[in-house]
């Protein structure tokens, strides 16, 4: 088994290897440390905790080449803000700290940390994994904006936009509330929403085959760099009896899991701030692991042999097989997880998103997680026509003569094919370098699978 995945990763490495070429020309090197951003904007080493809303400036969106108007929108976006999942991750901090406080072993510190947790727990009561105002706040903002960057196509009269969602609730909210701005700037737009099981293949899509093999191999590597940052300074401000805490609490799950909640917190309209528990140098450090961590699981790594992105394949074909039925002006949006939306962000190559990177010391210089995936996060692709088409009515019908650019998080990106007009780019060719990319994932897949057979 491990001889025939080490062959498949090396023939996997080959597409990663390719895409990191051009990656290589085309983005420059990034212009800050992720010290320098931390220092000015704290929030983003919650990775994909990070409001949608706390990101860095947005630049203006270059306008339309001269005699091109969009038509299309296609679209996956991540669910907003949330309370955290599981709750253990909010009592693996609370119940030892219960503990050491019925000790006496708490700080004047430590008590005031446990008073402060011990006031927000009861909101996560039936509430884990559920959106958050804020969350509900960053789809209004996405939707709205929709419809002043791209009003050709949501304020057309009786245009046509089919939104579908995962079946998770927070998800499903997402959803309704991008759909309420779009109702609001346009009521004659047709909207029609789905969320049902049958379209989890591709807006869910479970790890199967090569990508779930190397999935494995991923949780081995991680292991190698698991958070190495100590945590006795910490232990040392909450609590007064460092022999109670060797003795009777895990200090590393501690800290990890009270950065968890320190970083999430900005989920939720309050005033608490645990950030200042941690020093500058032990945010970055535990940023560290869960950069290195979502790349290894989700990422182009060469690690996993380059092919964690291709979980999203059957996203990718949905994207390009629903824009070849395009007829008219419309938008199809569709709403899930950050599972999701980082390996397509991956797999399209947005950026430095499909940065190959073998050193994964260096991989902070290359590749920076909060960049690709906040809360709400989204791809759109934009589709543009020419004005003067000889099929106006079936602007599909002449793709050659299509344009689109892709935005991640709003934010115009580069894509992995030459273009004289960035950000602006031939359709016919970007849709034929995904499908050649698509199918070159296929015929390793299917070599793997005629091995494990055998």
């Amino acid at each position: 088994m491990m001889k025939r995945l080490t062959v498949m990763m090396m023939a996997a490495a080959t597409i990663g290897a390719t895409a990191q070429t051009v990656c290589d020309d085309r983005v420059p090197p990034y212009d800050q440390t992720v010290a320098e951003e931390f220092a000015a904007n704290k929030f983003l080493s919650a990775s994909n905790y990070l409001d949608y809303d706390r990101q860095m400036t947005r630049q203006p969106l270059t306008p339309a080449p001269a005699g091109y108007t969009p038509f299309y929108l296609t679209h996956y976006g991540r669910h907003g803000s949330r309370w955290l999942i599981a709750k253990d991750s909010y009592t693996s901090v609370i119940e030892p700290m219960r503990k050491a406080q019925k000790y006496g072993k708490l700080t004047a510190k430590g008590e005031e940390v446990l008073a402060q947790l011990e006031a927000f727990f009861p909101t996560t009561i039936d509430r884990l994994g559920d959106l958050t105002t804020v969350g509900e706040r960053q789809h209004h903002g996405i939707g709205k904006r929709m419809t002043q960057n791209f009003p050709e196509i949501f304020k057309s009269k009786d245009v046509t936009i089919d939104a579908r969602s995962t079946v998770v609730v927070r998800c499903i909210l997402s959803m309704v509330a991008e759909c309420e701005e779009l109702m609001a700037a346009n009521p004659t737009a047709r909207i029609h929403n789905d969320v049902s099981e049958s379209l989890q293949y591709y807006l869910n899509q479970p790890r199967t085959g090569l990508v779930k093999a190397m999935a494995g191999k991923g949780r081995e590597i991680r292991k190698q760099h698991n958070n190495r940052q100590q945590a006795d300074r910490l232990m040392h401000l909450l609590f007064n009896d460092q022999q109670f805490v060797k003795d009777s609490l895990r200090a590393g799950s501690i800290m990890y899991n009270m950065f968890e909640i320190a970083t999430n917190m900005q989920s939720h309209d309050t005033n608490i701030d645990l950030y200042p528990l941690f020093t500058p140098e032990e945010i970055i450090e535990m940023w560290r692991t869960r950069n290195i961590g979502w790349y290894i699981d989700y990422g182009p790594a060469p690690q996993t042999g380059g092919v964690m992105p291709f979980s999203q394949r059957n996203l990718l074909r949905n994207i390009i097989e629903t824009a070849d039925t395009v007829s008219r002006t419309q938008a199809t949006l569709r709403f899930g997880h950050e599972v999701c939306v980082m390996p397509l962000a991956c797999l399209l190559e947005l950026d430095s998103c499909g940065a190959a990177v073998s050193n994964l010391d260096e991989l902070e210089h290359h590749w920076r997680n909060y960049r690709i995936y906040p809360m709400g996060s989204n791809i759109q692709l934009i589709f543009y026509r020419p004005d003067n088409a000889a099929n106006a009515e079936c602007p599909m019908a002449n793709r050659q003569d299509i344009l689109v650019k892709a935005l991640l998080n709003e934010q115009e990106c580069l894509l992995p094919i030459p273009t004289t007009q960035y950000p602006y780019y031939r359709w016919s060719e970007l849709r034929r370098y995904y499908l050649d990319k698509l199918e070159s994932f296929d015929q390793m897949e299917r070599e793997y699978l005629e091995k494990e057979k055998n």
